[in-house]
């Protein structure tokens, strides 16, 4: 479970440090204030503030090229994260609803293929390479030929 937490907390930090360099912040702002508020003795006024001040400072640490604070930026709120999270179970399920609020776009598999591979006639000792369909199928009935 502690894994778990933490790829969970990892990539809500990694989330929320991208979106503070985005038009779309104010959004994921409120969004963050609203999950950490009343959780422990953080206000929404304390939290919005916290989160602002860090946002100035990871855009001057990238005007500046300091890699250093962004990456202290991101271990800081993964931390922070991780805390909530195993404080608080239920934040989780929670977190992850705003992490698909924050990208919906992100990949979902598409379908699942199911791949068997066997094979004969001793050891091989060259490279094999497994291949699928490669190309394009058209499953559409787009138009006549004539």
């Amino acid at each position: 479970m502690e894994t778990e937490l933490v790829a969970l907390a990892t990539a809500g930090a990694t989330a929320l440090v991208q979106q503070m360099a985005t038009d779309g912040w104010t959004a994921a702002r409120d969004r963050m204030v609203a999950f950490f508020a009343g959780r422990g003795s953080a206000t929404p006024a304390s939290v919005e503030e916290e989160l602002d001040t860090v946002r100035a400072e990871l855009v001057a640490a990238r005007q500046d090229e300091d890699e250093q604070l962004i990456a202290d930026v991101h271990t800081e709120w993964r931390t922070r994260l991780r805390r909530t999270l195993a404080a608080d179970p239920a934040a989780a399920a929670e977190l992850r609803a705003l992490l698909d609020e924050l990208d919906p776009a992100a990949p979902t598999p598409q379908h699942v293929t199911t791949v068997h591979n066997t094979m004969s006639g001793g050891v091989v000792h060259e490279t094999l390479i497994q291949t699928g369909s490669i190309g394009r199928v058209d499953l559409g009935g787009g138009g006549s030929r004539g």
